[in-house]
């Protein structure tokens, strides 16, 4: 028996039908995202707690730990079971988790509770990007996951306008803003309930290039997931990726942190530095994931946005040695850091998704849970040695480490499938390998 919220689509949506339900799988991003976001409150956090970096990176490291297992299977469980089944409860759990996180008052406390929320929202993230795949054909899957990526973009900029609206008002109490992001939470929860959908098995199964043109179809099968860990294409996306998303992640959880230890910030300026460059990162992901779908290509996009943060991320390691930047010139610098990786993000998102599809169309979620699953693995080493290589030489030593993995990213793109440029006559709107 199906439960209450699970609409199944027999016939695949077209029209506005079809962007309606995209929008909807969006902003199911965007809360599973904003409903466990700590970095705007962490350094009020620490403070409250007695709780040094290095401490709370072994706790978050654990609860991101804890995320990724959930994540993996979370992805094959909803290839089996359909995706809103275990979307809806994910999220509305975890929104609820918030209310929890604002009477927590000890170091411990604050472990269990993050390792719960944790727990709970590895596995929606992945069916959220299985739903945006769900609804994208390939000709405009890039468009789409530059949407999607408003849900972890679009929650950094919520919260972090949220906190610098409200905390002055709340005397800079972090706990008001768990209760704030509780409320939020479970209100775009209610939305996400009454119009989430989905396509029944049989038309996950399927590969369409356009809205009605489709092509084959076949049943999940369980044991074809050995398949999909065999291939060496994807773990060069997974692995490249997790490269890349060293930077990210540093940013995403100590962006902040970053602004106030090394540029003497305050955390509400902070905080605005953060909403800005999330902001340049909304917009370009958008643009170029429109561009990358018309041209059908995709890594010229990873190659000129990498390159372009490799030489911005050296320079902005350069100014955390300096004596005074001035706000205005660090402010300017992350923007653009931000507005280069949005260049190669969205196209990578695409082109996975687009050679996973090739290896298994009905494996979309296994194979966005096993990315899902490693980038955590990812975050776990982070957590735990940023706080070290930190408390040794700065976050410039550190951020030196995120830069490597941009390296990393950049070799990879050549093993990646889709062509480097666009065929004079493009016959076949799939992007052909090599």
């Amino acid at each position: 028996m199906r439960p209450f919220y699970v609409r199944e689509l027999t016939v695949y949506p077209t029209g506005r039908r079809r962007l309606w339900l995209l929008a909807v799988a969006v902003l199911a991003s965007l809360i599973a995202n904003f409903e466990t976001t700590i970095a705007t409150i962490l350094p009020l956090l620490r403070e409250d707690l007695g709780m040094s970096l290095e401490t709370y990176g072994l706790i978050a490291a654990a609860s991101v730990l804890v995320g990724g297992v959930s994540a993996g299977f979370g992805g094959i469980l909803s290839d089996r079971w359909g995706r809103v089944a275990i979307l809806v409860p994910t999220l509305t759990v975890t929104a609820a988790c918030n209310f929890l996180l604002a009477t927590v008052s000890s170091v411990s406390g604050l472990f269990a509770v993050r390792c719960l929320m944790l727990f709970i929202e590895g596995a929606g993230i992945t069916i959220t990007a299985s739903l945006v795949r769900d609804f994208s054909p390939r000709l405009g899957r890039a468009q789409a996951f530059a949407f999607w990526t408003w849900g972890p973009v679009g929650a950094s900029f919520l919260a972090s306008a949220i906190a610098g609206a409200t905390l002055p008002v709340f005397d800079d109490a972090w706990q008001s803003q768990a209760i704030i992001m509780g409320v939020v939470s479970l209100l775009l929860c209610a939305l996400v309930v009454w119009q989430i959908a989905e396509p029944s098995a049989a038309l996950r199964a399927r590969v369409l290039t356009e809205e009605e043109a489709v092509g084959g179809e076949e049943a999940f099968d369980p044991g074809r997931v050995r398949e999909l860990l065999r291939h060496p294409r994807l773990w060069a996306h997974v692995v490249g990726n997790t490269g890349w998303q060293v930077l990210y992640w540093t940013f995403a959880i100590f962006g902040q942190t970053v602004l106030v230890d090394a540029f003497r910030m305050d955390v509400a300026a902070a905080n605005g530095v953060v909403a800005l460059g999330i902001v340049l990162n909304a917009v370009t992901v958008v643009v170029v994931g429109r561009v990358s779908d018309r041209l059908r290509l995709r890594k010229p996009f990873m190659l000129a946005g990498t390159v372009a943060t490799i030489a911005l991320l050296g320079y902005f390691v350069s100014l955390t040695g300096a004596e005074n930047p001035g706000v205005a010139h660090v402010t300017a610098v992350y923007g653009l850091i931000f507005l280069a990786m949005g260049v190669a993000y969205v196209p990578w998102m695409a082109g996975y998704s687009e050679d996973a599809e090739d290896v298994r169309p009905s494996l979309q979620g296994a194979a966005l849970g096993l990315w899902g699953m490693v980038v955590r693995v990812m975050i776990v080493g982070l957590l735990v040695a940023a706080p070290q290589v930190v408390a040794g030489g700065g976050w410039g030593s550190w951020l030196v480490v995120a830069l490597g993995g941009q390296v990393v990213f950049l070799l990879s793109i050549a093993a990646y499938g889709g062509p480097w440029r666009r065929a004079r006559a493009a016959v076949a709107p799939r992007l052909a390998g090599g």
